[in-house]
């Protein structure tokens, strides 16, 4: 048989090249073609560069909280930059005390986007899942020579809370090249379903602070140029799509369409037998915008049959059945704790594997 496969990451445990690397193994006795995916969130950079290949760039900058410094890195590949927010102002490089999205900034993300300029990138590719910010892009911003100045022309500072004493907005003199930013969400920018009240929760944010923060981002939508209010993925990393459509003049686009295309999934799956998929967990929001729905999808419109693998299933069969998905597997025991899972992965995704029959 001729099986693709295309994991996600397993977030916290495998990246996308290790999980198929570990499929591809155990299935060598067939033609395998391995290509991880990724939809815009963290591990994005590291599934282009399993296509691409590349140099990687590391560069000490800003961490998500102002003097926090963290060391990141980058993918340069021809005169594209591949960058990953989350490498410079993710979530995942805080406590859960440190969380406060009235102090997070995406100031370290702008230094990365200089950096990769000042090396004479023609074309920046921005991932931007996983966040610890809600500042619009602002901080970005800054770091690129945005300045965003209160009543008495002083600077706002960095972080969400200063989104609200933001008076005038002065441009650097520089232009910039193209900027693709790759979203795994649809959210508007502001509202109920915006950036604030969808993902301030998990990055900090009490109901008051909610509240505070989307009208901070409302306020910078006032004052651009740009209309970035309700435009599909503008709240994508507490708004950092939105500040980079006004900032950088950049473009939105789907994330998972851009990994699949980039590595020639599609041309891949031609006279494929099966693409198995799947990522840490397999439940509703997999169905939308992510990466089993994409490659899911694709695989459909070549005929080939899906099936995912993934540490649980989350969904009844009803459902993936509906989604076009011939089989569905849990890697972990229900009765597993979590974290001895993901410290188990490799394993338990290598067992599943030599247990079924393809």
């Amino acid at each position: 048989m001729k099986i693709i496969v295309a994991f996600d990451k397993f977030k916290g445990s495998l990246t996308a090249p290790q999980a198929c690397a570990i499929v591809a193994r155990e299935l060598s006795r067939h033609e395998v073609i391995q290509k991880p995916m990724a939809d815009g969130g963290d591990g994005t950079v590291n599934a282009l560069h399993a296509a691409l290949g590349g140099e990687w760039i590391s560069k000490p900058v800003t961490g998500p909280l102002p003097g926090m410094k963290v060391t990141a890195r980058y993918l340069c590949s021809g005169h594209n930059a591949f960058i990953e927010m989350a490498q410079a102002s993710g979530l995942v490089l805080l406590q859960p005390e440190e969380r406060n999205p009235l102090l997070t900034t995406t100031y370290g993300t702008g230094e990365l986007i200089a950096d990769a300029l000042h090396r004479g990138a023609q074309h920046i590719w921005l991932a931007v899942g996983g966040s610890a910010t809600n500042d619009g892009g602002v901080g970005a911003a800054m770091a690129l020579g945005w300045r965003f100045l209160d009543a008495r022309g002083e600077s706002v500072g960095l972080g969400g809370g200063g989104l609200e004493r933001i008076a005038s907005i002065l441009p650097p003199a520089t232009s910039f090249p193209p900027v693709e930013v790759l979203c795994d969400v649809s959210n508007p920018l502001c509202g109920e379903r915006g950036a604030a009240a969808i993902f301030g929760p998990q990055k900090g944010a009490t109901p008051a602070l909610v509240e505070r923060l989307d009208n901070g981002l409302r306020h910078l939508a006032s004052l651009v140029q740009a209309d970035i209010l309700d435009v599909p993925g503008s709240g994508a990393a507490g708004g950092l799509a939105g500040g980079a459509i006004a900032f950088l003049n950049a473009r939105l686009v789907p994330g998972i369409e851009t990994i699949m295309r980039v590595s020639q999934l599609p041309a891949a799956l031609l006279g494929a037998d099966w693409v198995i998929t799947g990522e840490g967990q397999f439940d509703e929001q997999s169905l939308h915008g992510k990466v089993v729905a994409g490659v899911t999808a694709e695989a459909r419109r070549n005929q080939v049959k899906v099936a995912v693998v993934a540490g649980r299933v989350r969904l009844p069969e009803s459902a993936w059945r509906h989604a076009g998905i011939s089989a569905a597997f849990s890697i972990a025991p229900a009765e597993m704790p979590a974290q001895e899972a993901m410290r188990r992965a490799p394993e338990l995704l290598t067992a599943t594997i030599r247990q079924l029959q393809w």
